[in-house]
């Protein structure tokens, strides 16, 4: 099934962005629109030169209360050609008991490979190292530091729509279960969105994803777990002479298939400022 799901979201992802091209007829993102603010789905921008963007994220799940909150900064280096950033997540397990623990930290690369913020079509592969700073023995990491690599594809297909989708896989060697046993780990993600240029400072915007991973059940065994959700949502821009942008967004991500009956809210802010004077 979790195949079947797969195959299926990557047609038509891949049919989505072949559509967008074939319209986008080599007009670029419309000047001014909020644009790297996707929620779950990671859009092909870097970061403009001497402008620097903080994330956090918050995801609460309906019924069992478990939540998770993330911190990303990520910083051009010194252009848009090249990009670092890291992620913090904070996450609470009720099956673990207790408060939020810190998970397993993220630091990424990503290169502009094809296009940018005022392109038709834009691509930026990145790559990142997972750090085992989550506490393994209670769920909250892996136990070993793991790799990801994800190729995100953004596409204006019209003045009034965008499209998002992103590929990607992870590796885990060595990680751990609660109980020590280790095994080789990997993971697969397939996304995309189509975001609503309804306004300059407004976006209504929706997702699906479908991810699946492993997880550690002996020495040397692993079992499967698939996730596919949709999720509707909408962003919002605050403009300052200075530069500063700041966007709040919300969504309501929904489970499907594999994941049917689970309900989340997804709360979104993220402030986005020059940290030095570009010469022109």
């Amino acid at each position: 099934m979790a195949g079947r799901a797969g195959s299926s979201l990557t047609r038509i992802l891949a049919a989505a962005a072949l559509a967008a091209a074939a319209l986008a007829r080599g007009q670029g993102y419309p000047e001014g629109q909020i644009q790297d603010n996707s929620f779950l789905v990671e859009e092909a921008y870097n970061q403009d030169p001497g402008v620097v963007q903080h994330i956090q994220t918050f995801e609460r799940e309906r019924g069992s209360g478990d939540w998770m909150y993330t911190f990303t900064q990520e910083w051009p280096v010194p252009g848009i050609t090249h990009q670092l950033s890291y992620s913090i997540p904070l996450q609470r397990i009720s099956d673990a008991g207790g408060a939020g623990k810190l998970g397993d930290v993220a630091l990424n690369y990503r290169y502009q490979l094809v296009g940018s913020g005022e392109a038709a079509i834009a691509c930026a592969p990145r790559a990142t190292l997972l750090l085992p700073t989550g506490d393994w023995r209670r769920g909250y990491g892996s136990g070993a530091p793991g790799f990801q690599a994800l190729v995100p594809l953004s596409v204006v297909a019209s003045p009034r729509f965008v499209v998002h989708a992103d590929a990607g896989a992870g590796w885990t060697p060595r990680a751990r279960n609660a109980r020590g046993e280790r095994a080789d780990t990997t993971s697969w993600t397939l996304a995309g969105s189509v975001v609503w240029l309804a306004g300059r400072n407004v976006n209504p915007l929706i997702e699906v994803a479908w991810t699946g991973a492993d997880e550690v059940t002996g020495p040397g065994r692993r079992t499967r777990h698939d996730d596919a959700l949709v999720s509707p949502g909408i962003r919002f821009a605050i403009n300052f002479a200075s530069g500063l942008q700041i966007v709040p967004g919300l969504a309501c991500p929904i489970g499907v298939g594999p994941s049917a009956g689970k309900r989340s809210v997804f709360l979104y802010l993220s402030f986005e400022h020059p940290f030095r004077k570009i010469e022109r």
